[in-house]
């Protein structure tokens, strides 16, 4: 047992109130890689009051100071790079490339934030009241409640608190039991380092089956203000059902069953690889992943045969190996739903054209097609290396059969015609479109958010305003008014 992980709370680091532990298992070798303190209710309500206690004073902090604790924190984060990315292979089975993207987001995430402390927080409005001066004055909103998954830990974390912070909130950051360092502990030591004051972030750990108890005292407790939930559907609408009513406003990032069009005048070369990296980068454990590759019927016959032999090819084993490119999943129920769902699709009348076949603890890259509808894989986001294919007669097709889902996440259009890729994008029933790239993408400044069951709300720190600040009218006299009694 190498390491021991507490919470963060208060600026201190500190064991659960109950005593328990648990162990954070490595998904290549089933080892355990930390001893992990299982927090309960009670540890949620302390972080949360720390985290109220410190709200004033950092809201308060001059700007300069607020910016140089971000430009710290992602010097911080870059020297201790080779250590993260042998820490993101350990913790979630991340192999050094997506490692290395989830590295390259955060440093980016943490710089832009520092421009933040700098950022307007108002307008002045006209008003049709003689002597009144009007504004719009937007204020941090107090404790925001982070709860971030595992897949893309380092990343989806630190977009979960960094914007909340830089806008002037304190932060209760509930990490996934699967990433309780990679996804949490790590930010509060890099925050700690480069300064943050005590209580501003707060990190509570928690053992698997233990996530609804502490998320519903951080949705209900009335020191909270604000809720942002990255992960499925089905958590997120029970989170938003117990926001609402305790009215509290939260940012939903949810599912995909994204779509890659690929439309005949595509470049067929440069298809087949945004096709791979798009479907099978981190063993499809991101929620941008292109689940279903629709391709316009005059290219279908080859490149279905180069797809496949590519999909047949990429490496597959240690996450450590900087050659692989699908590595062990998350835990083995992950794997054993990834292989019920491809069993029932073949059992149903899909054709398999390659993988299929569980290797535990990784599952092979796998591609399908002639997927019948009713087959769960159809519909349904299936976190793995798994991608459906399927021919579209032409481009009507193509959007009809992406918008044919109740998910609203992302898309790819390949297209030797960009503008005609582009008035293909107004048509789709997504929050996020890539002309000539796959759907895996983000920015820090960027929109990010899908809709219908995809979520609600926008992280992007270019966006973070809209959710994590309140916006207060306020009126100026300069003369007295008169009053009718």
């Amino acid at each position: 047992m190498s390491r021991k992980v507490s919470h963060y709370i208060g600026g201190r680091w500190v064991a659960s109130l109950s005593g328990r532990e648990h162990p954070d298992l490595d998904p290549w070798t089933g080892q355990p890689l930390a001893q992990v303190a299982s927090g309960e209710a009670e540890d949620a309500r302390l972080a949360v009051e720390a985290a109220h206690a410190a709200f004033a004073g950092w809201a308060e902090l001059l700007p300069g100071d607020r910016q140089l604790i971000f430009l710290r924190a992602a010097d911080i984060l870059v020297r201790r790079d080779a250590e993260i990315v042998a820490l993101l292979a350990a913790e979630t089975g991340c192999g050094a490339h997506f490692a290395r993207v989830q590295l390259g987001f955060s440093a980016s995430l943490l710089r832009q934030a520092a421009g933040l402390a700098y950022a307007p927080t108002g307008q002045i409005l006209p008003s049709n009241l003689p002597g009144t001066r009007a504004l719009a004055v937007r204020r941090p909103v107090g404790v925001v409640a982070a709860i971030a998954p595992w897949n893309a830990a380092l990343t989806l974390a630190g977009r979960a608190v960094v914007g909340p912070l830089a806008l002037g909130n304190t932060v209760v950051l509930k990490p996934s039991e699967e990433s309780p360092i990679t996804g949490g502990t790590i930010w509060a030591e890099i925050f700690a380092e480069a300064g943050l004051p005590p209580g501003v972030l707060n990190v509570i750990t928690h053992a698997s089956g233990d996530a609804g108890v502490i998320a519903e005292e951080l949705v209900t407790h009335p020191r909270v203000r604000r809720i942002n939930f990255t992960g499925s559907t089905v958590t997120g609408r029970r989170l938003a059902e117990l926001a609402a009513r305790h009215l509290k406003r939260p940012v939903l990032q949810l599912s995909g069953h994204n779509s890659l069009i690929v439309l005949a005048d595509a470049d067929l070369d440069y298809a087949i690889e945004a096709a791979a990296y798009g479907a099978f980068v981190h063993q499809g454990e991101v929620c941008m992943c292109a689940r279903r590759i629709l391709v316009e019927r005059p290219i279908a016959e080859e490149f279905t045969a180069r797809f496949t032999a590519k999909v047949a090819s990429l490496p597959v084993g240690d996450p450590r190996d900087p050659s692989t490119v699908v590595g062990p999943l998350i835990n083995k129920w992950a794997l054993s739903l990834v292989s019920r769902r491809v069993e029932e699709a073949v059992a149903l009348g899909a054709r398999l054209l390659t993988g299929g076949t569980s290797d535990p603890p990784c599952y092979p890259p796998t591609l399908l097609t002639d997927v019948p509808r009713e087959a769960e894989i159809a519909f349904e986001e299936t976190f793995g290396p798994v991608a459906l294919l399927e021919i579209v007669e032409d481009r009507d097709q193509a959007v009809e059969r992406a918008n044919d889902s109740r998910y609203g996440l992302t898309a790819g259009i390949l297209t030797g015609n960009t503008y005609q890729g582009l008035d293909l994008a107004r048509r789709l029933e997504v929050g996020i479109v890539h002309i000539n790239d796959q759907p895996v993408n983000d920015e820090p400044q960027m929109p990010f958010g899908g809709l219908k069951d995809s979520g609600w709300g926008r992280f992007g720190l270019g966006f973070a305003a809209e959710d994590f600040t309140e916006l207060q009218w306020a009126t100026l006299r300069d003369a007295p008014r008169d009053f009718p009694f």
